[in-house]
């Protein structure tokens, strides 16, 4: 056995599940977050198993939300392109957003349909409405998947994407079969953490760790790999992590020391109780401040909240939860800004950004 076999033997938890079920997704080599069946988070925890789901169900008491949580924004009309070194973002609700940078229009973990769920007719239902119609978007060109639980890898938006814009889907190991499988025509790249795909015009899309886990059913826990995304544009980086637990930091830490700081980090702020049971794979407000300061983003989007009730918390908990980190932290609350469905806001460009737009623009390649 290698040395990197050898790492990944002394790092890896013991398998929770899975244990003598082929992968139906991937195959590979062993590697440090990987043996050979389940990925695994390096030093980490492994997802909370069926007796600790049932006490959660059927042992804790959930708020109560509101039927319709209306966003005050109109619904959002989007312009086809923004160039130079402008960054716009659109909250459409929950984990899906459109991100326009260098002429892309990028949408991540796309979801319009009503329920996040295997089934149509029973699961989690939206109580607000995406914050911008399926026929406003403009031409959408990138699509990033982060992992496969249904309120982030919805087939069925999927499709419609497909037949009305034709995008490059990128997206960790294994949720490439998910997608072949479902919709055969779309154009999938996929890769591990660490692997980086060059696109037109300086844009560079990098897979990079966090904390999480995956499933689609009972049957298949971590058998795809989850991830976030670096994107690096000529008007600066943006980190996008789908969700995560806190971790110690770690992956924040080693974000900061691969890319040296971002324009905009989008950190998940919900699906954070009860803590004893989300705490390992769900950051919660204050932890999403610390990551914020660990990778010295420069301004950040709270994401994953107030749209689908997924855990116990009441349905505006992130918002005073995340005022109150900023508040002890010192940091300005226009920093850090929990959009709602419909709303966009245009970064802030920093130095870093705006010498890089420069460089570009003087060279052509914008």
């Amino acid at each position: 056995m290698d040395q990197r076999n050898d790492q990944a033997s002394s790092q890896r938890p013991a398998r929770d599940d899975n244990k003598s079920r082929p992968n139906k997704y991937y195959s590979g080599p062993v590697s440090d977050h990987f043996d050979g069946t389940v990925f695994f988070n390096p030093g980490g925890t492994p997802p909370n198993g069926l007796r600790d789901l049932l006490k959660w169900q059927f042992g804790e008491r959930r708020s109560r939300w509101p039927a319709r949580f209306e966003s005050p924004y109109s619904d959002a009309a989007p312009d086809a392109r923004i160039e130079g070194d402008d960054l716009r973002i659109t909250m459409v609700g929950h984990a899906t957003m459109l991100i326009q940078v260098a002429g892309l229009n990028i949408l991540t973990d796309p979801v319009w349909s009503q329920r996040v769920s295997p089934f149509s007719f029973v699961g989690p239902k939206r109580v607000n409405a995406p914050g911008i119609a399926f026929d406003r978007l403009p031409d959408i060109d990138l699509v990033l998947l982060t992992h496969n639980h249904y309120d982030h890898l919805d087939i069925e938006t999927l499709k419609r994407l497909q037949k009305h814009h034709k995008p490059l889907v990128i997206t960790p190991l294994g949720n490439d079969s998910i997608v072949g499988e479902a919709v055969p025509a779309m154009q999938v790249k996929t890769g591990d953490w660490g692997d980086r795909f060059d696109l037109a015009g300086g844009v560079r899309v990098h897979i990079e760790p966090c904390h999480h886990w995956s499933a689609r059913g009972s049957r298949d826990r971590r058998m795809a790999l989850w991830g976030a995304f670096v994107v690096e544009t000529p008007a600066g980086r943006i980190y996008h992590i789908g969700d995560t637990g806190y971790h110690d930091g770690t992956n924040y830490h080693a974000a900061f020391r691969k890319y040296g700081g971002f324009r905009l980090a989008i950190l998940p702020i919900g699906a954070f109780e009860p803590r004893w049971f989300m705490k390992d794979h769900h950051q919660n407000p204050h932890e999403a401040v610390e990551g914020f300061e660990i990778c010295a983003a420069d301004h950040a989007v709270g994401h994953h909240w107030g749209t689908f009730p997924l855990t116990n918390e009441p349905i505006d908990e992130p918002l005073a939860a995340l005022k109150e980190a900023l508040r002890r932290k010192g940091i300005d609350h226009a920093r850090f800004r929990p959009l709602r469905p419909g709303e966009s806001w245009d970064v802030p460009a920093t130095a870093e950004a705006a010498v890089s737009a420069g460089k570009n623009a003087a060279s052509g390649n914008l």
